[in-house]
Order: C-alpha cells, then sequence, then structure tokens
C-alpha cells in the first residue's frame, strides 16, 4: 500500500470511529473510502449505459428461467442475506420485476410470534416453501438465528450452535426432495454501509427503512464480522452453497445476482452471452470469501 493510501485509510478509520448518524453532512473521509471499502475491486461505479443494457438482456432470461420452471415443474428457493444496507431490496426488486407475482413471490417474515417462537425454529419458514413450478425469495431467512438474533441478544449462543449444528440437515433435506437452492450473502464495506445508513437517515422518504436495529448496528460491526464468518463456515454445502457477492456498487451487485442465478439453472432456451460471464472479482464461493479475509473493514 502506497503512503498516500495508506495516510487516507488512516484518515477514514478516524472518521469512522468519530461518525455520528445525526450529523448534517457525512464525512469527507467516508464518502471518499466508501467503494472501495471492504476490499472492493473497483474504484468506480459501472457506468448507467451498460447496466442498463445488461439489465434488460438479464431480466429477459429470468422471463424464460421462471417459463421452464413452470414447464418443468421445478422448485427454486433463493435465500438473500447480508449487512445492513448491503442492496438485498434492491437486488430482489430487479430479479423479481417483470416476473409473474403468482410463480416468482417474495417472502419477507416479521419477528415471530409467542407461538412461533414456542415452535420448531424452521416451522414457521416450511408453509412458503414453493410447490411445482414455483420460485420463492427470502428476504432474510431462517439465518436470522445465526446471526442477527445471536448478535442482539434474542438468541444465546447456544440456540445458534444447534442452529448451525442443524441448519444443513434441514437443506439438504430440502435439496433430496427436488428443492433448488440458491443463498445469496450481500456484503459492503464499513464506510459505504454508514454512507448509505445516513443517507437514508437524512432522507424523509427513506427512513422508514431504518430500525432501532439499524442504528444499533453501527455499534456492532465486529460482533456481526464473527457472527457472519462462523455461519458461512459452518452452513455451507454441497446441497445448499453459499454465494457471497460484493455489494459496495449496487448496479453491479443486481447484475451479478441475476447473472449467477441464471448461470446455474439449466433452463430452456439459454443464451450464455446475454447471460455473460459472472465477475469473480465480487462473486465468491463462501471458502474463497473466508480465504481472502472474511469480512475485514
Amino acid at each position: 500500500m502506497s503512503n498516500g493510501k495508506a495516510n487516507q485509510r488512516s484518515k477514514a478509520a478516524e472518521a469512522v470511529k468519530a461518525f455520528a448518524i445525526e450529523a448534517p453532512d457525512l464525512p469527507k473521509e467516508i464518502d471518499k473510502a466508501a467503494l472501495t471499502s471492504g476490499g472492493f475491486p473497483y474504484d468506480e461505479k459501472l457506468k448507467r449505459k451498460a447496466y442498463d443494457k445488461d439489465l434488460r438482456r438479464l431480466q429477459i432470461e429470468l422471463l424464460k428461467l421462471l417459463d421452464w420452471v413452470e414447464d418443468k415443474g421445478e422448485r427454486i428457493v433463493i435465500v438473500f442475506e447480508g449487512r445492513d444496507a448491503a442492496g438485498k431490496g434492491g437486488a430482489i426488486q430487479r430479479l423479481t420485476e417483470h416476473l409473474n407475482p403468482r410463480k416468482a413471490r417474495v417472502v419477507a417474515l416479521s419477528k415471530p410470534t409467542p407461538r412461533e417462537a414456542d415452535e420448531w425454529y424452521f416451522q414457521r419458514y416450511v408453509p412458503h416453501l414453493p410447490a411445482k413450478g414455483e420460485i420463492v425469495i427470502f428476504d432474510r431467512s431462517w439465518y436470522n438465528r445465526a446471526v442477527v438474533e445471536p448478535v442482539f441478544g434474542f438468541a444465546t449462543d447456544a440456540q445458534a450452535q444447534t442452529f448451525l449444528d442443524r441448519v444443513p440437515e434441514f437443506e439438504d433435506m430440502l435439496a433430496r426432495d427436488g428443492i433448488r437452492i440458491v443463498k445469496f450473502f450481500l456484503t459492503i464495506g464499513r464506510e459505504m454501509q454508514m454512507k448509505r445508513l445516513h443517507a437514508r437517515h437524512h432522507d424523509p422518504l427513506k427512513r422508514w427503512k431504518l430500525s432501532q436495529l439499524d442504528y444499533q448496528a453501527l455499534d456492532k460491526w465486529d460482533d456481526f464480522s464473527r457472527a457472519i464468518e462462523r455461519t458461512l463456515a459452518r452452513s455451507d454445502s454441497a446441497a445448499a452453497p453459499w454465494t457471497v457477492v460484493r455489494g459496495n456498487d449496487k448496479r453491479r451487485t443486481r447484475l451479478e445476482v441475476m447473472r449467477y442465478l441464471l448461470e446455474t439453472m439449466p433452463y430452456t432456451g439459454k443464451n450464455p452471452k446475454k447471460v455473460g460471464e459472472i465477475d469473480r472479482k465480487i462473486v465468491l464461493s463462501a471458502a474463497a470469501f473466508l480465504g481472502d479475509g472474511g469480512e475485514e473493514e
């Protein structure tokens, strides 16, 4: 690392320590460091023209995928997990934008009811699993038990450990029954997370996206990092592997999520040129991500 970059990184680290979301202006050091934070390999965002061109191509391919799912009676589960403000909602929106909502639906469950809290942990998710000819997208999922809940004290470490012991069995059971499972984990750098949360906080039209837990999460970066790395290491399997997407550039994230999904599915009429090549700089297996340093700042 050059002296200039090291100095810039040092200034950004100091700004992170002093960050206050209520401050009207985002510190320039955080703004400058945001895009390349967390090991993101690009120093420029993808241009709008290139994004729009690829988005249309990939969304047309997604229609072919859904036709194949319906025709062949396939069942697909897509799990979206990730850091707060990593772009899960935007990726899901572009993924489903032109799909028939009766055949491709999004499930985003609220906190468990008292009765659900007394049930088998996976029980409340089971009714939402796809029937033949359906795609179901979980906007957060059963993985709350491994990350969010233990970090905020809603589950004990013992409960999280038990979950991590059992989740491979649960997902393997689904896979053996014929359900195709795709799991995405979207990650962003710390400065990028601060930039996005700061923008939400100061935009009256977007503040609804923030909960009290989101504010508290800003001070729990390291706790989340440990929980995330443990989860990826313990729940990555042949039946349900994790795909990690570096999400500092929302446009690249959305395209790569769609591209990966299309690349991995053997649907009829696939046009490899339209799907394109997966960007392996920002799309990684769990093993590659953890081997590359994982959730470093």
